[in-house]
């Protein structure tokens, strides 16, 4: 079965997406909107638990990578191009489950999301108005990965320490990582088509100036949010 492309973008009209790097402030960004204009949140990867239970080998063997890995030390010392080819199968499988959940959530209130569906497939599913990518460099995204205390991060990093050669493992990991920040990819976020933002200066506190920016695109208001 498919759904046309003008009946998904209907009954996902109060939804709004953020995608981009890591480190960009993609999950401050989305906090801050959904507590300052009533918004439900839709944090990265949620809902999780529901969608791997609901996974299969056959019809998404990229997410099912999680039930079928030997052990974390294997997802930490694969090739870089298999983890990049296994991130972008991941986001292609995710975006189906993710459209369900936000058609549904969204019907009554308008949603932010934490999103990693591709900008090829959010072209297709959501207007310019419903799309913000947000931007970080390469060494500030690969550098910087493990400096924040997220539960998943930190469990990473953990594991890593766990490896027979650690200096190795976190060697072979942050190749993956920048892997998936190359020039290349930045440049495709950069060239997309969408309102984005950059972030360069991780010092000065910036949280207000990119909100407002964000919200302005949006079209938030301070009575509330309203669509476009």
């Amino acid at each position: 079965m498919e759904i046309a492309n003008n009946i998904i973008r209907h009954y996902l009209k109060n939804v709004y997406f953020i995608n981009g790097t890591a480190y960009a402030g993609k999950s401050t960004m989305c906090a801050m909107l959904a507590e300052r204009f009533g918004l439900i949140h839709c944090e990265e990867n949620y809902g999780m638990d529901e969608i791997l239970s609901i996974a299969t080998q056959d019809e998404q063997p990229n997410m099912n990578y999680f039930n079928t890995k030997k052990d974390w030390q294997e997802f930490l010392n694969r090739a870089p191009e298999a983890y990049e080819a296994w991130v972008d199968g991941n986001s292609r499988e995710l975006a189906g489950f993710e459209v369900a959940k936000l058609i549904r959530i969204s019907a009554e209130r308008k949603v932010i999301v934490d999103t990693n569906i591709p900008c090829d497939l959010l072209k297709q599913i959501a207007s310019y108005r419903q799309v913000a990518i947000m931007l970080s460099p390469q060494a500030m995204s690969v550098d910087r990965f493990f400096d924040r205390e997220d539960a998943e991060k930190q469990f990473l990093l953990s594991e890593i320490r766990k490896s027979s050669d650690p200096e190795r493992t976190l060697e072979n990991f942050r190749a993956c990582i920048a892997r998936i920040n190359s020039r290349e990819r930045y440049e495709a976020w950069q060239n997309s088509g969408f309102f984005t933002l950059v972030r360069e200066d991780t010092e000065a506190d910036t949280r207000e100036e990119v909100l407002a920016k964000l919200a302005a695109h949006f079209g938030f208001t301070a009575e509330g949010s309203r669509i476009l």
